[in-house]
């Protein structure tokens, strides 16, 4: 018999850690995408060419946008169904109010934006001030919204905007080299994923996570619940503004544009491993989701499964993915609540602890000093 050296054990500690890893939902995901980016490479092997990819993210950054917006949205607790009626309607504010006018792109895009800031505001106060349940509130804006549209446009495509303006989303800089095109869409993705990042790592985007664990122990730490919520809720709706500049260039000017990317952004976060009722997930998570999501998507086009059953596998996925990140969060939970009743000295809590045991990502973004003592 070999005799287990400290060098082994620490290798079977890492490899143990490891396969943990790769267990967890974040991790799984990861494992996941490379396997269906290798099944994609394997069918159509020009798909591994340097532009292609361009091209695979260009088009995919729409839904990475709305997804990561929807993250901040779900981590808090709430829902966001109006993403899908935002992008529409900034699909044909896009092509009704700029046309052929190359002067009126910059104005037209400060209106959006605004557009995008007042959905958000209303979502966010009639969900924390007004109580409404956030799926309440947001499927009624997406109806609102919605039938403005149709009557607005009466359900017929437009024309498209101008030439500047489209070049956003499906326009790039050229003579890159391997490259040769780099998408404008890929830039703003990678802004997009920046910012998110940055902003999930200030206070505001702990705070978010802390109130979607526990919105409670947040008031009384002082933090302003309403406005991080409506914060998230402007977020959100200004992914959906930005995916809809993206895909007024892309994919032209219609009122179906759009529709349904608020299911696509909510099976994307849920697949990336953002807990259903906040708490729990990161920005990349849901970055990585929604990747996993478009190249399942494009994996099942090279092997000619029928577009229509697209809704029927969002589905199944969104009730795996829940189901799955149950199990294994159930786990983690137990796990402590063992050690506890087998180490007594370890029954003090330190109170800067969540409810899963973790370190308290609170950080208060509001309140005085006398409220936070």
């Amino acid at each position: 018999m070999i005799p287990r050296t400290p060098e082994t054990r620490l290798g079977d500690g890492g490899l143990r850690r490891l396969i943990e890893r790769a267990v967890d939902p974040r991790g799984a995901v990861v494992v996941l995408l490379i396997v269906i980016l290798i099944a994609i490479v394997v069918l159509n092997p020009s798909f591994a060419e340097p532009g292609a990819l361009m091209r695979f993210i260009q088009r995919v950054s729409p839904v990475v946008i709305v997804a990561i917006g929807q993250y901040f949205v779900i981590v808090s607790g709430e829902f966001d169904l109006s993403m899908g009626a935002v992008v529409t309607a900034q699909v044909m504010t896009a092509g009704h109010l700029i046309g052929e006018d190359d002067s009126k792109t910059v104005p037209v895009l400060i209106i959006m934006l605004v557009i995008g800031v007042v959905v958000g505001i209303v979502n966010g106060l009639a969900t924390t001030l007004l109580k409404v349940p956030s799926f309440i509130v947001t499927l009624g804006t997406m109806l609102v919204i919605h039938g403005a549209v149709m009557w607005w446009t009466g359900g017929a495509a437009t024309g498209n905007p101008a030439e500047s303006f489209r070049q956003l989303g499906r326009g790039g800089i050229e003579g890159i080299p391997i490259l040769g095109l780099l998408p404008y869409a890929v830039l703003i993705l990678v802004a997009v994923i920046v910012f998110a990042v940055w902003i999930s790592r200030r206070p505001f985007g702990r705070t978010v996570v802390a109130i979607g664990d526990n919105a409670e122990a947040v008031v009384f730490a002082g933090a302003n619940v309403w406005r991080t919520k409506t914060l998230a809720f402007v977020l959100s709706s200004l992914a959906a503004t930005v995916a809809g500049v993206l895909l007024a260039g892309y994919a032209g000017v219609h009122p179906s544009v759009g529709q349904g990317y608020e299911f696509t952004a909510i099976t994307a976060v849920v697949l990336g491993g953002v807990v259903l009722g906040g708490g729990r997930g990161t920005v990349l998570g849901a970055l990585i989701g929604a990747f996993t999501l478009e190249s399942l998507f494009t994996l099942l086009n090279f092997t000619s499964v029928p577009a229509t059953m697209r809704d029927a596998i969002q589905g199944a996925i969104i009730i795996a993915a829940v189901a799955y990140s149950g199990v294994v969060f159930a786990k983690k939970r137990r796990r402590p609540a063992t050690s506890a009743t087998t180490s007594p000295t370890n029954e003090q809590t330190d109170p800067s602890t969540t409810s899963a045991g973790a370190p308290s990502p609170i950080q208060l973004t509001g309140g005085d000093e006398a409220a936070r003592k």
